[in-house]
């Protein structure tokens, strides 16, 4: 695969898989917590670790001689990603605990 082609995969993967995180978390809210891990979990776990290395090959492969356009797919998986975190972080630590005392 030439360099582009590689880039404009690792574009949307990373794209999908910090939507596919945010989208658990919040498919988690209109669940009740579970007493283990249940499947949101894990696939939130593996998107994120996904995430790594396809944004390390993102870069490697970005054409820096239009940064705008490189940096378009970055920008939404940073917000969607850090979306992610704070829903989690949020439904963790407040939702559940005010929703099923």
């Amino acid at each position: 695969m030439r360099t582009q082609q590689v880039n404009r995969v690792s574009s949307i993967a990373i794209v999908l898989l910090s939507l596919t995180a945010l989208l658990v978390v919040l498919w988690g809210y209109t669940q009740p917590p579970l007493p283990d891990e249940g499947v949101g979990a894990h696939i939130f776990q593996l998107s994120i670790v996904a995430l790594v290395p396809m944004t390390f090959l993102f870069l490697a492969t970005a054409d820096w001689s239009q940064p705008r356009r490189s940096a378009r797919p970055l920008a939404l998986t940073t917000v969607a990603t850090v979306l992610a975190f704070g829903a989690l972080y949020y439904l963790e630590h407040f939702y559940y605990l005010e929703r099923f005392r």
